[in-house]
């Protein structure tokens, strides 16, 4: 049995490069903190690309978006995903993020899903508006993630004076219930699976940014947009919750081949179904999600698809190496 084992691990690694030997030996998906909706959507992508591609692929956890761009940059893994706001910062050379240098080996291959930011607080505490976070104990996501990296600029912003705590979803469900969190300010595809796993276990308070509120976010920060949280999202909503969010994107290291580029986007989209039972962000995975981003260059396989079944490519995203008629 062993054996039988070992035979089909050493078949399956051998798989992508007897379809193409130009293709790498195995992949790593960048996710986020356990709890959180990339860690989910990644899963299920990683398993696509092995079960359709015959190329193994592992997931890491990682801090989110920021570091994904950082790991793609330095070789350590090979895919990721990113929201619009990290990846605006870190390929414009962010002085925190970065130390100033524009960090461009990230290339987009298809957008996901827009990331709505909003707020649990367990219904004992009384807490159920953004105003009333001031001068409380806040989780906001882990460092380097979507949330950890702007939930605090966007509290600054609305001139509340919290205490942020820093740390991934799973762990901050378990500090909310605890009583070491007064609240969450949290941002992932919807239904947030650590929200969830909250409201099973106690009444909850789930909320957003006002009108007001809203307005000041938007003017400030341009790569948020206006976004709707569906009543029934969490058993604990039961209208619709206008928020603000960031759109996600799935990126590659620009020097994964064109072919492999080509075939994953491909795939996820001709599989769109099963990356919906993974996760129900996925049913907003669409090529027409392509005009939200206007900065991150596409990778050529996956320009090489969109035209292939007619979407329009804008202009700006046409990274350096593409060449036309590949």
């Amino acid at each position: 049995m062993l054996k039988r084992c070992i035979f089909g691990l050493l078949a399956l690694s051998m798989i992508g490069s007897a379809q193409n030997p130009d293709w790498p030996d195995s992949l790593t998906v960048g996710t986020a903190s356990v709890g959180g909706t990339y860690f989910i959507y990644g899963g299920g992508w990683a398993n696509l690309i092995q079960q359709e591609l015959g190329i193994p692929t592992s997931t890491e956890v990682t801090g989110g978006p920021a570091q994904n761009m950082l790991l793609i940059e330095t070789g350590d893994i090979e895919l990721g995903m990113v929201t619009l706001g990290p990846a605006f910062e870190i390929w414009n050379g962010s002085e925190e993020l970065t130390g100033g240098a524009q960090l461009r080996e990230a290339r987009a291959l298809f957008p996901m899903y827009n990331t709505p930011f909003h707020f649990i607080a367990l219904e004992n505490s009384s807490i159920d508006t953004v105003a009333q976070v001031d001068n409380t104990a806040v989780g906001v996501g882990p460092a380097g993630g979507t949330s950890g990296t702007f939930m605090p600029l966007f509290l600054d912003a609305l001139e509340l004076d919290t205490r942020d705590r820093q740390a991934g979803a799973s762990d901050m469900a378990s500090q909310l219930l605890d009583g070491q969190l007064d609240a969450i300010g949290f941002a992932a595809g919807i239904p947030i699976a650590a929200y969830s796993e909250i409201e099973a276990q106690r009444n909850a308070n789930i909320f957003s940014f006002n009108d007001e509120e809203r307005a000041t976010l938007l003017e400030m920060f341009g790569y948020l947009n206006e976004d709707t949280i569906p009543a029934g999202t969490y058993s604990s909503l039961e209208g619709d919750l206008p928020t603000v969010g960031m759109y996600n994107f799935a990126v590659a290291d620009k020097d994964i081949p064109e072919d492999l580029a080509y075939e994953i986007v491909k795939t996820v989209f001709e599989n769109i179904d099963f990356m919906i039972e993974t996760h129900r962000s996925a049913s907003n995975t669409s090529p027409e999600g392509l005009d939200r981003n206007s900065f991150l260059w596409l990778h050529p396989g996956a320009i090489r698809y969109y035209e292939e079944i007619g979407v329009e490519v804008p202009e700006a995203l046409y990274p350096p190496e593409y060449e036309a008629g590949n």
